[in-house]
This record gives C-alpha cells, structure tokens and sequence, in this order.
C-alpha cells in the first residue's frame, strides 16, 4: 500500500514538479499548476479528473475513489492511498492528473510519460 512518502517521491519525480504548502497540506504542482494535494491527514490524494471520468470511477470502485462535497463542482476526484494495489497504480494516477495540468511544451517533451504501457 502507497504512502504519503510514495506519493511525494513520485509526484516529484514527474517532470518540473514541485512541492507547496497550501491549505494547510501538500500540494504538488507542473510548473506552477497544481495536479496533486494530501488531504485527510496524508491518507488520500486528490487529483484531476475530467467529471464524466470522476463519476464513472467512482460508481465502479467506492472505496477507492470519491468526491469530497467542496470539490463536486470541479474535475477534482479523491483516492484512498490504503486502497491502491500498489506504487504503479499510484503513478499512473499521479502522472494522468499531471498531463492534465501540465503545458504544452511539456506534454511534448514527455509524451509517452503515464500513458498506459503496450502490450
């Protein structure tokens, strides 16, 4: 099961990402753009997530994903760290919220960065 320390590291291993305190609690950003905050006590993360996606996630696994009540209206989606299978399953969440929020010139520079790995 990922930590807040898994999270940090690999939030910060995504290119040109830093960590900020905001709202009382970690936030990581792509130049400047925040993909990433630790909420509850470093137990979740929330991260971008297009509404169609979010609410599909949400109704599939429950315990795993959910919408905290001020974020309903954003494309914000909550994740249990104690529900991840494992630190891959982590970074590819992590690494699709960052290519949300990340710019073009680095979406270019990286453009295979989280996307799903052929077979």
């Amino acid at each position: 099961m990922p930590d807040a320390d898994d999270v940090r590291r690999t939030a910060l291993s995504l290119p040109d990402t830093t960590e900020k305190i905001a709202w009382s609690m970690p936030t990581f950003r792509v130049a400047g753009k925040m993909f990433a905050t630790m909420p509850e006590e470093e137990t979740s993360i929330a991260v971008r997530c297009p509404k169609e996606e979010r609410d599909e996630l949400v109704l599939a696994e429950p315990g795993k994903f959910w919408i905290a009540d001020h974020e309903a209206g954003f494309a914000w989606v909550r994740v249990r760290l104690a529900a991840l299978e494992d630190g891959d399953e982590l970074r590819d969440i992590l690494a699709d919220s960052w290519r949300q929020a990340a710019p073009p010139r680095l979406l270019e520079a990286y453009p295979d960065l989280g996307l799903p790995k052929a077979d």
